[in-house]
């Protein structure tokens, strides 16, 4: 796409009809992603029929507005109230909630907007220069691939479980088992679902997240809760919001800004591949960083360059899902497949024809993305400091409202009270970790890509008939294999080189 074209589209779009429903979308977005269990995959299902009332840019406008808040608007709660406000938002509690205990909750609002308008930037930009690239080599991607990338998520289950191996080990295989509860991929028959039919589909992901991460964390502040020392860490968070600040510093942003490219760009790739989403790319992009950080013991307790990574790694999957949508027809992930099926309806068929006959829409869409970033860059920074009060939110209001919020969020999903259920059991199971220091972190990474690594290597095989070279004939599915191993090798190498380090520091104080 030439820069003329671009421009051109650019232009096109400065209208107030356009301002106007973008800024709703924009604020649509912010209060869905900020609520638990209204995922962007919902709001935008929700807006799309009103849409269709609208020109088709006007109607665009708002759903770009729509999703791209929303995936940053997750990272709200995750950082205020421990729970992810969308899936893609599960790291940005791992450093965020710390940040906010320390009373540093303003800052890290203002992480969360400053670097996830740097990660839609960079997708979008790669999204503009390399759309037809980037999907070449999506295409290729079978079963095999997918169950790799699967299995290479799930290696992250030792970077999440915060130095804890054994015991985040135990919690993911116990991930695993939750994600065979349902119907069997391959034959159909019913695996532990005890007669119900709401068990057919599977434990859904975001009760769970719910339950463990938000519930689990309310019952464990009622448990630990101490009026006096409560009345302490109030007074003591409401000085540091008064002296705290919203934006990092230049020094801060020198420092995290490139490790935050390269993770923009591994998500935008990450986001290519139809169903890999902004979970998937938070988890591996946040597992790796903390892998080569300098600070990466410090990743999961507070560390304000792994809510950077992560939100980076958010909304760094827009453009990359886009990509694969746009220019194969195939949805990188659950949003765009309702924004494929809106296409369809303004009679468009995604595909070359978007990059020929229809190059000014595409266009226009990928601007619409450009002025959703900077919507949500101005309302996020703008309302930065009405989030923060929170902060002076008494811990009973809080304990209420996050109590409502789950509930409410878990049922919306599918109207369903087996995943209320579901919650209830998850924040009680949440809670004990929580007393007994286990790391929740894997049991959610198990759930999550469980299914898709036992779906996809199953179907690999039975393409194969049997023949598990399958998975090393293939030069992407190698390459992926690889870097799984290398990945298991790593932290070995690490720890055997600080030792020999330690070592011969030792020796030369004693020569």
């Amino acid at each position: 796409m030439t820069f003329e074209i671009f421009a051109s589209a650019f232009a096109e779009l400065l209208t107030p009809s356009v301002f106007f429903y973008l800024a709703v979308g924009v604020i649509l977005g912010t209060l869905i992603g900020a609520l638990p269990g209204l995922s962007a995959t919902m709001g935008v299902a929700l807006v799309t029929p009103i849409t269709f009332w609208l020109d088709k840019v006007d109607g665009f406008a708002m759903l770009m507005g729509l999703w791209n808040a929303a995936i940053f608007a997750g990272g709200i709660t995750a950082i205020l109230i421990n729970t992810p406000g969308t899936p893609a938002s599960i790291t940005q509690a791992w450093d965020g909630y710390p940040m906010y205990k320390e009373g540093k909750g303003g800052l890290a609002l203002g992480i969360n907007v400053v670097f996830s308008f740097i990660g839609g930037m960079i997708s979008i930009l790669l999204l503009i220069l390399l759309a037809s690239p980037i999907a070449d080599i999506t295409i290729k991607f079978g079963p095999a691939e997918y169950a790799m990338v699967a299995l290479f998520g799930m290696t992250m289950m030792i970077a999440v479980s915060n130095g804890k191996v054994l015991k985040g080990l135990m919690l993911g295989f116990l991930g695993l088992l939750l994600s065979t509860v349902g119907l069997c991929p391959i034959s159909g028959l019913q695996r532990f679902t005890f007669g119900r039919i709401d068990l057919q589909a599977g434990i859904s992901f975001i009760p769970v997240m719910i339950g463990l991460l938000g519930l689990g964390e309310v019952f464990y502040q009622i448990y630990d809760y101490n009026e006096q020392k409560a009345g302490q860490e109030m007074e003591a968070r409401k000085v540091s919001q008064a002296l705290g600040r919203i934006l990092p510093t230049a020094g801060e942003m020198k420092r995290w800004t490139p490790r935050c490219i390269i993770s923009g760009i591994a998500a935008t790739i990450i986001g290519a591949i139809p169903a890999a989403g902004g979970d998937i790319s938070a988890i591996i992009c946040w597992g790796n960083s903390k892998r080569f950080s300098k600070e990466g013991d410090k990743y999961g307790h507070g560390s304000a360059e792994g809510l950077a990574v992560s939100a980076t790694a958010n909304n760094g999957v827009i453009g990359g899902a886009m990509c694969t949508m746009l220019t194969l027809g195939i949805p990188g992930d659950a949003v765009t497949a309702v924004l494929l099926g809106s296409l369809m309806m303004y009679g468009m068929t995604p595909g070359h024809a978007m990059f020929s006959e229809q190059i000014g829409f595409t266009a226009q869409i990928m601007a619409l993305m450009v002025l959703a970033n900077l919507a949500f860059l101005v309302i996020g920074l703008a309302t930065a400091k009405v989030s923060a009060k929170l902060l002076n939110m008494s811990q009973p209001t809080v304990w209420v409202a996050v109590g409502a919020l789950c509930i409410i969020g878990s049922y919306c999903i599918n109207n369903s009270y087996m995943d209320v259920i579901v919650m209830f059991v998850m924040g009680i199971l949440g809670f004990f970790l929580k007393v007994y220091d286990f790391p929740s972190g894997p049991l959610v990474l198990g759930l999550l890509l469980g299914g898709t690594v036992e779906k996809n290597m199953r179907t690999a095989l039975v393409i194969s008939q049997g023949d598990w070279s399958y998975f090393i004939t293939r030069p992407i599915s190698l390459t992926l294999l690889v870097l799984i191993a290398a990945s298991f090798l790593f932290p070995v190498v690490q720890a055997v080189m600080k030792k020999k380090k330690k070592d011969g520091d030792m020796h030369e104080i004693r020569e």
